[in-house]
């Protein structure tokens, strides 16, 4: 038989989902039987050498983005991106150096990234040393924020889009249609797809919840946030008929506080999980950031969204905002401190009912054909790129 093709798929821990992505990726190629090695590539074990930031203060860049975030510091961050961004220019040439040297002693037939502000560096490294051999972004956001954030102005850069949006932006960008992908939606782990039959109030008796009351689930990413506090308070202070399922992630710090309190509101607090799905199906919406991960999530189980935005929502998930409006699958609230009349309009029975009509109309498959995108990008592969990835396993062995 001849050789397993290998895969190589590159990502990072700023935020969670990254790694979900390039988990889902190598989870459905396992079970859809695909001929292919799939490695999963820690970019900043890669890069750590060139990690400004780490060598200041010590904390790597990626644990600074999840810093912000638990904490809400989140205004200014386009002036902060543009800021690391202008670092990664300044450090383009050794970076190329250094992932070219990377890539020549781990040869791969695809090389597919998940992250952004890199795939200049990364792609550039890559042809070099392998000319041909494809590279593809897939674009983990609802959209670009350019300039130099997914989509780049190079020619040798493939792009795998969720949205329409996405589309048009790299359509802008000057990309041939044979290098632009779209998918029906974002990447989801493929568990958040597994047929459920549980009945709602069943579950929400096992978790301590009234089994007839509207419940609501508090998701704000893998870090949790100090305002879904907040929210919870405001909505007990209403006295609305309402429950909440509370999911903390790792802020153990935020799990503790809302355990230290007697609610009289019913809640079900929960740290970090890998259950999402299942409790999801004990929710009737959900409260959140409008991280694309979250609203994807929700939107394939089937529940509208209550989103905030305004100067502290990050530059590159605004536009998650205008497609729930778009799609008219949620509400957008200018802050949370409008939460308690967002949930009130959110319940009311005709606003519910449409809302869960146009969720209902979505049919996210994307986790299930990006394989088929992968199958025809290594397909493509010329002879010529054979020999130079041979030539790199010889060096290696």
């Amino acid at each position: 038989m001849p050789p397993m093709k290998k895969i190589q798929i590159l990502f990072h821990d700023a935020g969670g989902g990254h790694r979900n992505a390039a988990v889902a990726l190598q989870t459905v190629i396992s079970q859809q039987n695909r001929p292919w090695e799939v490695e999963l590539v820690q970019f900043q074990d890669l890069t750590d050498q060139m990690d400004v930031l780490r060598k200041l203060t010590g904390i790597r860049i990626q644990e600074q983005y999840n810093i912000i975030l638990r904490n809400g510091w989140t205004l200014g961050a386009k002036q902060l991106l543009r800021v690391l961004q202008t670092t990664v220019r300044l450090f383009h040439g050794p970076m190329v150096k250094l992932l070219s040297s990377y890539f020549r002693s781990h040869p791969a037939e695809l090389l597919v990234s998940v992250i952004p502000h890199f795939n200049r560096e990364i792609g550039e490294a890559w042809t070099a040393v392998y000319p041909g051999m494809r590279f593809v972004t897939l674009i983990t956001d609802l959209a670009d924020f350019p300039p130099h954030f997914w989509i780049e102005p190079m020619k040798e850069q493939y792009v795998i889009c969720g949205t329409e949006r996405a589309v048009e932006q790299a359509r802008g960008m000057g990309k041939e249609e044979s290098h632009i992908f779209a998918t029906s939606g974002m990447i989801l782990r493929p568990d958040f797809y597994v047929r459920d039959e549980t009945d709602p109030e069943a579950l929400r008796r096992q978790l301590g919840l009234q089994p007839g009351l509207s419940t609501g689930m508090l998701l704000f990413g893998g870090f949790g946030s100090k305002v879904m506090y907040e929210i919870a308070e405001r909505l007990e202070t209403a006295g609305l008929p309402l429950q909440l399922i509370v999911i903390c992630g790792r802020n153990e710090k935020l799990a503790a506080q809302f355990r230290g309190r007697s609610w009289k509101m019913p809640l079900h607090i929960v740290g970090f999980t890998t259950e999402v799905h299942r409790l999801m199906r004990a929710a009737d919406f959900l409260i959140g950031k409008p991280g694309p991960g979250s609203v994807t999530e929700a939107m394939v189980r089937r529940l509208p969204v209550i989103l905030e935005c305004n100067a502290w929502t990050l530059p590159q998930e605004r536009y998650n905002t205008e497609w729930v409006r778009e799609k008219r699958v949620g509400i957008v609230l200018k802050s949370f401190e409008e939460i308690v009349s967002g949930v009130k309009e959110l319940l009311e029975p005709a606003r519910l009912a449409e809302f869960r009509r146009n969720v209902g109309a979505l049919n996210n498959q994307a986790v299930f054909e990006i394989p088929e995108i992968f199958a025809k990008l290594l397909a493509e592969s010329g002879d010529g790129c054979k020999e130079e990835v041979t030539r790199g396993k010889e060096t290696t062995q």
